[in-house]
């Protein structure tokens, strides 16, 4: 039943302790919080774990931080079925009464607040002693973050953050409401590019008194205003000095002020003039230098006085200059951050002061908000297939072994509330002996299926067990003996007895089958797994063979929808891996995959191919992420949808949203060396290349055997100067792969950087001779051209690329190996026509 509020009549959830829209305490809430009136004493959780439904209402979906107030948390409000952010107060602050009260009335005037630029607050709750304040969620990264990877930002994108941080702070200040710890940490760049302000949780009203002690200090040293410092008195002039020094901090690279200790720094702001902007920054305008150094003012009456002043000036700049400007990658600064709270007496000695405020200014610097390193999945239900053992005589059924495997691998992954592996991963352990607990922790899960198959003439046995990984117990076994008729109705049958035996909820009808048969020809089935089963070894004549039996399959079943996508993905993998020319392979991986979907327009691996052919082959990037995001619809849990994605979305520059599809890819299929590897490849394109080469060593110690990874690794040592070491990996590579061509293309390249020209040139010589047999992408040619510093040679590869849809051009805008070629407008002309510019 609904609670109404006595003070301003709006219904509130029945858990509610507080009032939603005005923070009244309502009325069946006792006054005083002592946890003596309850018969039993429960201890409030300090932290949630991820998976588990909070308050009998919130999803808990991952952990977004935590500091010294306690953990954020992403989750999902079940009741209105929207993510929203929930702040858990630690038990030792919410104990005290008058910092809830504080709260209460922060959240009052907060609450007052609405502008597309400032996060939402909503309300303070409790559950069973555990109190939480819930806001609204804003994906996207936080503006700290970005500064932190690309050092200083274009002058358009800061004057276009700045003028929407303005503009929240208008309205903000309308309200009588002033933020007083403005921060990049708080202020999230959502997915569209728009600045939001978050964590008005201790903005202070101008209208009203009391809420915090007086002489208290409250803010991020690095980005406090002298008064704060001061621990004076705060209007809404604090909150532009702070805009200033974020404005200083994008255009620069660098806050202001920096130093050992936080008092160090804010006294600093006190005392000390700002840097001239220009002076960091000689490319800023003459009239944003100044209107930084106005806010920076420590004469308060010498800053703007108003947002609303601030903003028409920031706009009249803005104007003038482009915002599409290019991301330079720099060396990220550490800002520290910190929350710094002491209480003054009217009269006390200056050395007492600082002793205070260093102590404790430690105890709260110990405490800052800190973000995990990324939690774990959740695994209430979660099960790894193994790959079922072929015990056959003649040893002749291991792609019937492995196909069970897949069928199973690809129901199971449908169900919502299950997570299984992605194939990749669970056919690590393919032939391996290894401890069941050792397969549940690195694969995240608590279940483990195992089985065997046994074929004898038209007889089929299989053989499977359910085992828990903790204690390594059976939860379910069943042996078939069955004809191989039976095959389809085997698996639907397993997949059950998982589904049963985990107890998870199926969506749909319940007596449809779970594994479905796409064919009842237990021939065509039978070819169509053998050429799964090369398909998926990835190398090119296995890739060729498994051709050959996709279009046996097909010459037997028509209609047959997986043959035709793994027709259809085995030219992609080949076209986009540069072992068939694109003309050869794209067309045919797009005719195939459109040809699988006229069958099943439910067809995920269809339309991921699709999408993979619309991105490398004929540039229609719109389209491509259209079949992309329709094929992670159809199948949110298949990786490689995500996988593919992933560059898409590096390939227009959206590099963090590339690098989180990429991990979400890996989070799907954890094992996978590709997947793997790509995650440094995407940091490359970013030119983070530091996180690029942790990853990418991670990469290599889990797979040496993986030739991709040694190209990424090679990449990133030559864009960083290491010429020696990329050579050696290059040519590491080139044995793991020797008829690819692209490692010579690599090696000539970094030669040639290294001013070995001569050596440079004679590997662009069998480069040639080798592409009378193999393909050689004209885009990467055109970069060993560019390296040598022949433009205009360059220039007709990359023309010729152009003509001949190399998926090489596709990667213009992001692969540093074309960087010396970027100033030239033929450079930005063929960025146009190839539609990213």
């Amino acid at each position: 039943m609904a609670i109404r509020c006595p003070k301003c009549q709006i219904d509130n959830p029945p858990d509610s302790k507080y009032c939603r829209e005005c923070a009244t305490p309502l009325p069946h809430q006792p006054e005083t919080l002592d946890v003596s009136l309850t018969k039993t004493v429960e201890t409030p959780p300090q932290e949630l774990s991820v998976g588990t439904l909070f308050a009998g209402r919130y999803q808990i979906i991952e952990e977004l931080g935590h500091g010294g107030m306690g953990r954020v948390y992403r989750a999902l409000d079940k009741k209105v079925n929207e993510e929203v952010a929930l702040k858990l107060i630690r038990p030792e602050i919410a104990a005290e009464r008058k910092t809830l009260e504080r709260f209460q009335n922060e959240l009052k005037t907060a609450r007052r607040i609405s502008h597309r630029h400032v996060g939402r607050m909503y309300e303070l709750m409790d559950e069973k002693g555990a109190h939480f304040i819930t806001m609204e969620y804003v994906p996207g990264e936080d503006l700290r973050s970005a500064i932190r990877r690309f050092g200083q930002l274009p002058v358009g994108k800061s004057l276009s953050i700045a003028r929407q941080i303005g503009e929240g702070l208008a309205e903000a200040h309308r309200q009588g409401v002033v933020h007083r710890d403005l921060k990049p940490g708080n202020i999230m760049i959502d997915r569209e590019g728009n600045a939001r302000i978050l964590d008005f949780g201790i903005a202070r009203s101008l209208q009203e008194k009391g809420i915090t002690g007086g002489g208290v200090m409250i803010g991020t040293p690095e980005y406090m205003s002298p008064e704060q410092a001061e621990a004076r008195e705060v209007d809404h002039l604090s909150d532009i000095y702070s805009l200033g020094v974020i404005l200083f901090e994008m255009v620069t690279g660098r806050v202001p002020f920096e130093g050992e200790t936080p008092l160090g720094v804010a006294m600093k702001h006190k005392s000390e003039a700002p840097p001239n902007p220009k002076t960091l920054n000689p490319q800023l305008p003459d009239d944003l230098n100044r209107i930084i150094l106005r806010c920076l003012e420590k004469d308060r009456t010498q800053r703007y006085q108003s947002a609303e002043e601030l903003l028409e000036d920031l706009r009249k700049i803005e104007k003038g200059v482009p915002t599409t400007e290019r991301l330079a990658a720099r060396k990220p600064l550490t800002a520290r951050e910190i929350t710094v709270t002491f209480k003054l007496r009217k009269v006390i000695l200056p050395a007492a002061l600082l002793v205070a405020v260093i102590v404790i200014g430690y105890i709260i610097w110990k405490a800052l908000p800190r973000k995990p390193a990324g939690p774990a999945l959740a695994v209430k239900h979660s099960v790894a297939v193994l790959p079922f053992v072929d015990l056959s005589p003649d040893q002749s059924s291991e792609h019937l072994a492995d196909g069970i495997s897949d069928a199973l691998i690809n129901a199971l992954s449908r169900i919502r509330d299950l997570r299984v592996p992605a194939r990749t991963s669970a056919f690590y352990f393919k032939g391996k002996e290894q401890d069941i607990r050792e397969i549940g922790q690195k694969l995240n899960v608590r279940t483990v299926l195992e089985g065997s198959v046994q074929v004898i003439g038209d007889r089929l046995r299989v053989a499977a067990q359910l085992i828990n990984v903790d204690d390594g117990f059976q939860l379910w076994s069943e042996k078939y003996d069955r004809m191989m008729d039976d095959l389809f109705t085997i698996q639907d049958d397993i997949g059950r007895a998982i589904v049963d035996t985990l107890k998870v909820e199926i969506l749909g009808k319940a007596e449809a089958p779970l594994v479905k048969p796409e064919t009842t020809n237990l021939e065509a089935y039978n070819l169509y797994l053998q050429g799964r089963y090369f398909w998926n070894k990835r190398v090119r004549d296995y890739l060729l063979k498994s051709i050959e039996y996709f279009e046996k399959a097909l010459a037997i079943e028509p209609g047959y929808a997986p043959a035709y996508s793994g027709l259809a993905n085995a030219y992609l993998v080949l076209a986009s891996n540069l072992l068939l020319p694109p003309r050869e392979g794209y067309p045919k991986a797009k005719e195939f995959a459109l040809k699988a979907l006229a069958i099943d327009k439910k067809n995920a691996e269809g339309y991921s191919v699709l999408g993979a052919v619309k991105r490398g082959y004929e540039w229609d990037f719109a389209g491509a992420e259209d079949d992309f995001k329709t094929a992670i619809e159809i199948n949110p849990n298949e990786p490689n949808s995500h996988h593919f994605y992933a560059f898409l979305l590096s390939q227009l520059g959206r590099h963090e949203e590339a690098i989180e599809e990429v991990k979400r890819a890996r989070d799907l299929d954890p094992l996978a060396p590709r997947i793997r590897a790509n995650v440094g490849y995407l940091l490359y394109f970013a030119r983070r290349y530091k996180e690029a080469l942790e990853e990418l060593k991670k990469a290599l110690d889990f797979d040496p055997g993986h030739a991709a990874t040694y190209e990424y690794i090679g990449d990133v040592y030559r864009e960083t100067g290491h010429y020696k070491e990329a050579i050696w990996h290059f040519r590491k590579g080139s044995e793991l792969v020797p008829y690819s061509c692209y490692f010579l293309q690599a090696l000539a390249i970094t030669y040639a950087r290294a001013g070995n020209i001569k050596e440079s040139r004679r590997i662009l010589k069998e480069i040639e001779e080798r592409s009378k047999k193999e393909y050689a992408s004209p885009a990467v040619t055109a970069a060993v051209y560019g390296a040598l510093g022949e433009k205009d040679t360059a220039f007709d590869f990359l023309n010729k690329a152009h003509a001949e849809r190399d998926s090489g051009i596709s990667f213009l805008k992001v692969e540093p190996i074309f960087d010396p070629l970027r100033s030239d407008p033929r450079f930005t002309s063929l960025l146009k026509k190839v539609g990213l510019e």
